[in-house]
């Protein structure tokens, strides 16, 4: 038998919602973390069947979206040296830096980038191509991470110093704090990532409970997962209880993934950095020990990062930070689309923007 069928079962979900309409008694603003929960809540139809006083915002969960320009700016850099291999996952080659610029339209001017499905893939196109160096774009959140250093960590044993990584990862749960020190936010609950959850848990997640009196769930991406998670928080609510609860504990533990933990601290370090569309977080982002500075792509090649601002009327930043629907953007479905984004959020497709024009939601 497949006990999973029953995570979309119609009428138990018909039941969770009918306990929540009943139980909800103040409106209440949730928002979901995690890009795939985004998509999971507009491919099920959740938001059409939520209570009219529960109000659904995304937040800064896809890596893709939260790319800073000056970072996008970065890449191109290095894609225009000569004798340097750019080694990307396909969701970044969209990504929109300084006048639109991405890496596709540096790809067609002659750079040579390529798109693999792994970090070991760019370790053996460094194997391959022993007179180039070979940069991997290290995007994502402490869900990849641990790979990334592991394929390091392999790289230093095989003696490859042709393979670099461009380091801008991200943490989670510091850009969370940043969130709620801005009043404008006013964020009720949070539905926290599954997957940056099996690797770092549930503790660094207590401080949205200790500090700001917000409730938070680790929850799947199925629609009883998502409906358990928000009831859990509004009883939490009418109780005046303030948790942060492990609702997913087929598949995150409590104490998260140590191995995998001690493989990103042993090659990473935490560092402050920049968001798209939310500025400078301290200590939300990743940067090389000491021990593996030798494969850091930005001091071996000598690149700075060069400032960039925002696109010109791209509201992804407001979109992020969950002070905008992606549908109240003055250019959503004219001038960005999927075909032709002007800002990431309607590049990837765990983006809200993306998720709100596939799904023809509208105001």
């Amino acid at each position: 038998m497949d006990y999973t069928r029953a995570f979309g079962d119609p009428e138990l979900s018909k039941g969770l919602l009918a306990q929540m309409q009943e139980e909800l008694k103040e409106p209440f603003r949730f928002m979901e973390v995690c890009g795939t929960h985004t998509v999971a809540i507009f491919q099920s139809g959740l938001h059409t069947l939520l209570p009219k006083n529960m109000a659904h915002i995304s937040g800064p969960g896809c890596p893709v979206c939260v790319t800073h320009e000056s970072e996008v700016a970065t890449f191109l850099m290095l894609a225009a040296m000569d004798k340097v291999i750019i080694a990307t996952f396909g969701d970044l080659m969209r990504v929109p830096g300084p006048k639109g610029a991405n890496l596709k339209l540096a790809q067609a001017e002659g750079a040579r980038v390529e798109v693999v499905y792994s970090p070991f893939d760019a370790l053996a196109l460094a194997k391959d191509n022993p007179e180039h160096k070979v940069v991997f774009l290290g995007v994502g959140f402490e869900t990849t991470a641990p790979t990334i250093a592991a394929t390091i960590q392999m790289a230093r044993e095989q003696g490859l110093d042709n393979f670099l990584v461009l380091c801008f990862h991200k943490l989670v749960p510091p850009a969370l704090k940043g969130l709620l020190a801005d009043p404008e936010a006013a964020v009720d609950g949070f539905i926290l990532p599954g997957h940056v959850s099996t690797i770092i848990g549930l503790e660094p997640y207590q401080f949205l409970a200790k500090e700001y009196n917000v409730p938070a769930v680790i929850t799947g991406f199925d629609p009883l997962d998502i409906l358990k998670a928000l009831l859990l928080m509004v009883r939490m609510v009418n109780e005046g209880k303030h948790e942060v609860v492990n609702g997913y504990k087929r598949a995150v533990a409590d104490e998260g993934n140590p191995k995998a933990r001690q493989v990103l601290y042993e090659v990473f370090q935490p560092c402050d950095a920049l968001w798209r569309g939310i500025g400078e977080i301290p200590g939300s982002g990743l940067t090389f020990a000491p021990e593996y500075e030798r494969f850091d792509a930005l001091k071996v090649l000598g690149v700075t990062p060069p400032e960039a601002g925002p696109l010109p009327g791209c509201k992804c930043g407001d979109v992020l930070k969950g002070k905008m629907r992606p549908d109240k953007c003055p250019l959503f479905k004219k001038a960005c689309t999927p075909a032709n984004p002007v800002g990431p959020c309607m590049v990837s497709t765990e983006g809200s923007c993306a998720a709100y024009y596939k799904y023809n939601i509208d105001s």
